[in-house]
């Protein structure tokens, strides 16, 4: 078919588009529009045409002008080495150009890959359903707190986060509770942990989910976990713990110590640090399992009695009755969570091990080194790390972090005198330079 004004996409013949125009009385596709003459496209771009080799000569000279700094940056952001086998695997056309799975036929080779993906997460977490990817970490928990509004049996409308949360994160929750008529509200920390007895002081009928981090944004891994969970326990809250993937393999099970929701930043295995782009999980216990938010992969059989996979359940309003949806999230991150499961299958258990284990050791000397330099302390709290740890300095932070930047290495002023600094496998070799410039610049 022709398309109209030369458009050979719209599937109507011209005669087809002008009895449409003339049914509605006017004289043009044109006259459907209410177009600014200053932002019509007037023909021209303005842009001068040049050769490929000049246009990436100039994005060269561009990107040249970015800041050649060493991050040991954190806080919810966290960079490993990615396997070359992930881009080459994750780049084929076939998983690059797919849509969202919703035809069996013909999408098996990524529902597979995303059934294994779920099945990862849990083992990691030990709650039996997890779904196939939210956009990040914050997003994740919102929809956790929504979650607890639908599921909990008696009135309550206070989400109980920890005081050290990160910003970005309690604003998104925040956004996600007051559709919901709930509020955020602030729990106590002790020495880098949950003060729990202050917790189990605030928690009440009113609240209905307690939301723990391990490890915390601080990087301490939480000690009593368990502790929470019953006080979650006992006001018949939501008890949702927030870890990452390589965190967990290391850490307890958050089945094993009541959580009824997992989530967090699946996005540390398969992505490089991209403060911004992430990769949420969602896992939860059984009875939510109509409840979960997004897309669930699910195995079965399909006419020939061959194991086949299938999207099980899609909760969001574009699928089903909007007041039966759980979730108005649009999409999920699924090429990303391949690369997760790809990241995490090369590894391999005791790989992924390995690699939180450095973390834990990593963090722990460059801890020990830091707080042998005069007029630094660290760890500033008294608890095993993963990968961060926070630095007491004599000096205002602010000023430190600006010196260090000038000696080529960033890192994370988070008080008048705290510094934040992160290690894993991709800045550790970098250690030697960071303390030669702390002693410098203190």
């Amino acid at each position: 078919m022709s398309g109209t004004g030369g458009t050979p996409y719209a599937p109507h013949t011209d005669s087809e588009t002008a009895a449409m125009l003339s049914a509605i009385g006017v004289d043009g596709e044109e006259s459907l529009f209410d177009i600014p003459a200053a932002v019509a496209f007037d023909g021209e771009f303005g842009i001068e045409p040049r050769s490929e080799r000049d246009i990436r000569a100039e994005c060269s000279r561009m990107f040249a002008r970015n800041d050649d700094l060493v991050e040991f940056l954190g806080r919810g952001h966290y960079g490993h080495y990615v396997p070359s086998v992930v881009d080459h695997l994750a780049d084929r056309a076939e998983f690059l150009t797919s849509y969202t799975q919703y035809q069996p036929e013909v999408s098996q080779g990524f529902l597979q890959a995303l059934f294994e993906y779920q099945s990862m997460l849990v083992e990691l977490t030990g709650l039996p359903v997890a779904n196939c990817s939210m956009y990040d970490a914050a997003t994740a928990l919102g929809e956790a707190a929504t979650l607890a509004d639908r599921v909990r049996s008696t009135s309550g409308d206070v989400v109980l986060v920890p005081d050290h949360l990160r910003e970005g994160k309690r604003a998104v929750l925040s956004n996600y509770c007051a559709g919901a008529e709930l509020t955020v509200e602030s729990y106590p920390m002790a020495d880098g942990n949950a003060d729990v007895e202050a917790l189990a002081d605030r928690a009440g009928d009113d609240v209905v989910m307690v939301y723990a981090e391990s490890p915390t944004v601080r990087g301490c891994v939480e000690e009593r976990l368990a502790e929470i969970g019953d006080v979650a326990a006992d006001a018949d809250a939501l008890f949702t713990l927030g870890s990452d993937p390589v965190s967990l393999s290391v850490l307890q099970e958050p089945a094993s110590v009541g959580a009824d929701v997992v989530v967090g930043e699946a996005g540390a295995l398969g992505l490089p640090t991209a403060y911004g782009m992430g990769l949420g999980l969602f896992a939860c216990r059984d009875e939510f399992l109509r409840q979960v938010p997004g897309r669930l992969v699910g195995a079965g059989e399909d006419a020939a009695g061959d194991r086949a996979f299938t999207l099980t359940l899609q909760t969001r309003e574009q699928h089903i009755r909007k007041e039966r949806a759980t979730s108005n999230i649009c999409t999920n991150q699924a090429w990303v969570a391949l690369r997760a499961a790809i990241h995490a299958a090369t590894l391999g258990p005791d790989g992924l091990v390995d690699l939180a284990n450095d973390c834990v050791r990593g963090a722990e000397s460059l801890a020990d080194r830091l707080g042998d330099v005069q007029g630094a302390a660290a760890p500033v709290h008294d608890r095993h790390h993963v990968r961060e740890f926070v630095v007491r300095v004599d000096q205002p932070a602010v000023a430190i972090a600006e010196d260090l930047e000038a000696e080529g290495f960033a890192v994370h002023p988070i008080g008048e005198h705290l510094l934040q600094v992160c290690v894993t496998d991709l800045n550790a070799e970098r250690t030697d330079g960071l303390v030669a410039a702390f002693e410098e610049v203190i």
